[in-house]
């Protein structure tokens, strides 16, 4: 199908063209939002995670709009042992892109807000994109049903490190820093939406075919809307209240010891 008709297609399906155009105005709104309730800060580390929070609803409103306009969207036929074999899916890969490049501005955020240090940062980051890349290549692969799932538990396997920081190491480095408080809760927030994502995708078309492609276009919308605005204006709303806290957390990347005693000079 060519790009104009794939956009007919899904102009077509109105629940399945809302889901993406609400996410649009919601994306556009949170970015004026985000900018206004920034203007104020100063302190580099609030800034950076100002900046850093900023970046999903911008990368949020130019996937969604390659998502409507049909340019990251595909139709895939199923392989055999799929539910819908032999079947041409509607399969919007385009939402892997925005997960890949958003993800890790929230990952970043919240591991500044933590206190943690480099190696945890790039650690919880590289595993993330790995997460969405094999996701990306269990959608796309069309050869053998069976390969679909092998990379859908590699990817799986890349989510349980980012879990393992999350809930682990960044939970104790917040104790240190101060932020334990709002680091929590936003952490709970991100695991349980987060753990929503691979279980619409085995519900959904792409893999058991439980849910149509509406539905679960839906579900995916839903959870982005919570697990990245509203968590952006928690964030956001804590830091600009509490940049003194964030501007007295050791200086750099997790410097600070759990001990909470500042390393000696050499």
């Amino acid at each position: 199908m060519t790009q104009a008709e794939i956009f007919q297609a899904i102009q077509s399906d109105g629940l399945l063209a809302a889901s993406l155009w609400i996410n649009i105005a919601l994306a556009g709104l949170s970015i004026l939002l985000f900018v206004y309730m920034g203007r104020n800060v100063e302190d580099p580390r609030a800034q950076l995670i100002f900046v850093a929070t900023l970046m999903v609803p911008l990368v949020s409103i130019s996937s969604y709009t390659g998502l409507v306009s049909g340019l990251t969207v595909s139709f895939l036929e199923m392989p055999a042992g799929h539910t819908l074999a032999g079947q041409e899916v509607l399969t919007p890969w385009g939402r892997y892109l925005t997960w890949a490049l958003s993800t890790p501005m929230i990952l970043i955020a919240l591991g500044l807000l933590a206190g943690s240090n480099a190696t945890k940062l790039f650690t919880a980051v590289t595993a993330d994109i790995g997460m969405c890349v094999t996701g990306l290549a269990a959608a796309l692969t069309t050869s053998s049903y069976l390969l679909r799932w092998v990379w859908y538990g590699i990817s799986c396997a890349f989510f349980v490190v980012v879990l393992y920081i999350l809930l682990a190491e960044w939970a104790q480095d917040a104790e240190v820093a101060g932020t334990a408080e709002i680091f929590n809760t936003l952490k709970i927030l991100t695991v349980v939406l987060w753990l929503g994502y691979p279980i619409v995708w085995a519900l959904g078309a792409e893999g058991f075919a439980v849910l149509d492609i509406a539905i679960t276009s839906w579900a995916y919308s839903g959870m982005d809307i919570v697990a990245k605005y509203l968590f952006a204006f928690l964030l956001l709303r804590w830091v600009a209240s509490n940049e003194r806290t964030v501007a007295d957390m050791a200086s750099g990347l997790g410097s600070a010891s759990r001990g909470g005693a500042a390393p000696a000079d050499d």
